[in-house]
């Protein structure tokens, strides 16, 4: 029965498959998964499952993977596909003893799929206890794995006994297994090994497989359709596929009950389907082992952005709810200790999650959003999303991924009460409590991430005092206007103290952020790119969005056109301004920075690091604040940093205005007046200030350059 050729006949289908498709296959703890004779227990959402995990399992486990599938699919040549793919009919009168048979001798491992069929709506909770829903009703999920997974270890360890207490029942059940002696019996023990595969994202959609099928076809099953449709869309589109292997249980310990060990020893002759006395005891160990194995299986399922819009949308009290509060309350969520919740993330939620409150450059909103719409699920008015439809609820099963994706998404996480108590507990907060809570958590990381960084790269000698490069918030009277203020390159906020507190004395609130890198030491800054300045941007202006009604950005030199980058990312930011933005240099260091940084990667290659030139002397307008030390990797991100900005500019759209000095020595005027001429704004000016310095914001003359920014801001009122 078992065709080992089958393996190489479906690597090459799955070879085929992969290069055909986008899906991303990650595995988590095949450490897990014991040396022995194992049954994988997994989740049963596609029909991928039957054909994909087979082979990744062979990869893994160095052994055949045969698993059990409907009767249904063992017709005609289908049917010759299916046993080549290592499938067993569910209908084969000798599967359960081919099934112990094998997990006797190592010959195969199997997978087998708990709830028995696919379960397309993903409902497998109905009041507390395990149901599995589908077109005909419900049932609650099969005890099959765990039956089968008791009978081997009960036939091993009654194999084992008899070789020495009746050797001739122990011949006779051989040769009903078909086990040429006693010596092929492994001593290892049956382990149940539950298996969660989630896929991320879920779109279903016409696409060439279903086209295909349908043009070539005739009277094709609405049922297939609707497959191919899902889970063509799956493999062509995208998915990422995460499968994630749980600690295996062992099913020894079940049968060590008296009346089982009783039928263990028994030297009467007993058939492989005779009814044990030990029955009674034998299906009550079933019954524990499958709820072990499902509470398993649905704890390990990978949460992802699509889980905690879906969810928050159906735990959210009202039927309307404000774009901007749904972003934020997902944050909250996304930004929660997930190993306390006992759940695991998509490698997605591992990141910094403040672009989902800033542009939401990885469409994680959008795309929800977008499906949710399309489904009919929300319809949005203005900056409203207002619920149409109840989520939960998915009466046809057939159609639930095509018609009803997001009450799919939501029936998935159902089985995880943590989660879903900290999803519910952000849903019911008042808003006002929620931006507090985003602000404070914000600025607390901030000067966590700094006290670290000042005690890890503290120079003596050389790291300024801590409060140089500690970033602050300035309270100021009202919450109307809130602006983020960005220092320079090798500077620190102190830089940048002197025009916050003019801002914050004329009413405003004004928080400064640390640039990554910036406060500490030149190692540290040689550490850092120029998307970490950005992050850095991005936090301090999710801390003023929360604080204030309206946002300004602003910065100097680096900080300008890093706040122009933002800026152009932005929706609805009230202005931006840009002190002695960088566009050319004038000092002529950096024009080594290219030179020097191939030397060095030259030197990493072939002279093991010897000869490298790091760092470039660096003589500030401002000791006190800025680093004595340029490093070359720092100039080289500058020089990406406008090189990444300069096709960004027409997309900034917000009032703007932009300051330079005539005479500035590291900022060419003509470099920030190109600026100026590239910015989509309608209203902007350009402000010149006759000074032969950089820094303007600091030293003689800095009060002018301060009320010019305090007029602009004045007027977005």
């Amino acid at each position: 029965m078992m065709n080992r050729f089958a393996y190489r006949t479906t690597g090459l289908a799955v070879k085929a498959i992969e290069n055909l498709s986008k899906a991303r296959v990650t595995v988590h703890a095949a450490e897990n998964i014991p040396s022995g004779n194992n049954i994988f227990v997994i989740n049963h959402f596609t029909r991928l499952e039957t054909f994909l995990l087979p082979t990744y399992l062979n990869k893994l486990t160095r052994t055949p993977i045969w698993s059990l599938a409907a009767a249904e699919f063992f017709k005609g040549a289908f049917g010759n596909f299916m046993e080549k793919l290592g499938a067993v009919s569910t209908a084969n009168p000798d599967r359960d003893r081919l099934i112990v048979k094998s997990l006797l001798t190592e010959e195969a491992m199997w997978i087998i799929f708990p709830e028995g069929r696919m379960v397309k709506n993903k409902k497998i909770i109905e009041k507390g206890k395990y149901m599995i829903f589908y077109a005909g009703g419900s049932h609650p999920p099969h005890t099959g794995a765990a039956t089968l997974a008791l009978r081997t270890e009960f036939y091993r360890q009654r194999l084992l006994t008899l070789k020495e207490t009746n050797p001739q029942e122990a011949l006779r059940l051989l040769q009903l297994f078909k086990i040429q002696g006693i010596d092929a019996v492994s001593e290892k023990p049956t382990f149940i090994v539950p298996v969660n595969v989630t896929y991320y994202p879920l779109r279903a959609k016409e696409n060439i497989l279903s086209n295909l099928a349908s043009n070539f076809i005739e009277n094709l099953a609405d049922r297939i359709v609707e497959e191919l449709m899902t889970e063509g869309s799956m493999l062509i589109s995208g998915v990422d596929i995460d499968i994630r292997f749980g600690k295996p249980i062992t099913v020894d310990k079940y049968l060590r009950r008296s009346a089982i060990k009783k039928d263990i020893h028994s030297k009467a002759v007993i058939q492989f389907d005779d009814i044990l006395p030990s029955r009674r005891q034998m299906r009550k160990a079933a019954l524990k082992i499958m709820q072990r194995y499902m509470a398993a299986i649905y704890s390990m399922t990978t949460i992802n952005h699509d889980h905690l819009f879906a969810s928050m949308l159906k735990l959210y009290p009202f039927s309307r709810i404000r774009i901007d509060d749904i972003k934020r309350r997902v944050y909250l969520a996304a930004t929660a200790d997930f190993s306390k919740l006992g759940v695991f993330c998509h490698q997605s939620l591992e990141a910094d999650q403040t672009h989902l409150l800033v542009d939401d450059r990885y469409d994680k909103y959008r795309d929800f959003i977008s499906l949710s719409l399309d489904k009919g699920c929300v319809k949005q008015k203005n900056d409203t999303l207002v619920k149409v439809t109840k989520i939960g609820p998915v009466f046809d099963f057939h159609h639930a991924r095509v018609n009803n994706p997001v009450s799919v998404i939501a029936n998935e996480v159902e089985p995880l009460k943590k989660f879903l108590r900290m999803i519910r507990r952000i849903a019911w907060r008042p808003s006002r409590m929620i931006r507090h809570k985003i602000a404070n958590s914000l600025i607390g990381k901030a000067l966590d991430e700094y006290a670290a960084d000042y005690e890890n790269f503290y120079l003596q000698g050389e790291t300024q005092k801590n409060r140089v490069g500690m970033p602050f918030l300035a309270r100021g009277r009202s919450k109307k206007t809130g602006i983020v203020l960005a220092h320079g390159y090798m500077a620190a906020p102190e830089e940048v103290r002197g025009l916050a507190t003019y801002l914050q004395e004329k009413g405003y609130w004004v928080y400064a952020p640390r640039l990554k890198g910036h406060g500490t030491s030149p190692e540290d800054l040689a550490l850092r790119s120029y998307r970490d300045w950005l992050r850095s941007l991005e936090r301090g202006y999710v801390i003023i969005q929360n604080l204030c009604d309206k946002v300004v950005v602003g910065g100097f030199s680096t900080g300008a056109g890093l706040a122009l980058h933002l800026a152009s990312r932005v929706q609805n930011l009230a202005g931006v301004f840009a002190v002695s933005a960088p566009m050319r240099l004038q000092d002529i260091s950096s024009r080594f920075a290219p030179a020097l940084d191939m030397w060095n990667r030259l030197m990493d290659k072939y002279a093991g690091g010897a000869a490298k030139k790091e760092f470039i002397e660096n003589h500030p307008e401002n000791p006190h604040i800025n680093y004595g030390r340029n490093p070359i990797s720092g100039v080289r991100e500058l020089e990406r940093l406008m090189e990444d900005l300069e096709p960004l500019l027409p997309k900034v759209k917000a009032p703007a205005l932009v300051v330079q000095s005539e005479r500035d020595p590291v900022v060419n005027p003509k470099g920030s007046n190109r600026i100026f001429q590239r910015l989509g704004s309608e209203n902007k000016k350009y402000s010149l200030f006759n000074f032969d310095r950089h820094g303007i914001l600091l030293g003689e003359g800095a009060e002018r350059v301060y009320h010019a920014i305090g007029e602009f801001v004045d007027q977005l009122k």
